[in-house]
C-alpha cells in the first residue's frame, strides 16, 4: 500500500486493489498502530480508529487535497503510479 502523504506522525495510504475493487474511493491513516479509513468525497470516517486531535487533522488535509486524492484513486486503480501529496502544514 504506498504511502501518499505523511505529516504530525500520520502516515496516508491507499491500497492498490487488483481484481475486486471496493465500491467507494477512500485511504487509510496510520498513526501509533491505530488505524482508520476515510471516504475521499465526504472525509467521513468509515472504519477503525484515530485520536480525535489526529482525526481533525486528517479531515482539514482531506478539505485541502480532495480533488488530488481523488485523482490518485484512479492512478492506483488503472495501475499508473500514485503521486505523493503535500502533508498538512
Amino acid at each position: 500500500m504506498p504511502e501518499i502523504s505523511r505529516f504530525y506522525g500520520l502516515s496516508i495510504r491507499m491500497y492498490v486493489e487488483r481484481g475486486e475493487r471496493h465500491h467507494l474511493p477512500h485511504f487509510h491513516a496510520i498513526y501509533q498502530g491505530k488505524a482508520a479509513a476515510f471516504l475521499i468525497d465526504t472525509g467521513e470516517l468509515v472504519g477503525g480508529y484515530l485520536p480525535l486531535r489526529q482525526r481533525r487533522l486528517v479531515e482539514a488535509w482531506i478539505e485541502l487535497h480532495r480533488d488530488e486524492l481523488l485523482a490518485n484513486w484512479h492512478r492506483l486503480q488503472n495501475d499508473e503510479a500514485a503521486i505523493r501529496i503535500a502533508p498538512l502544514v
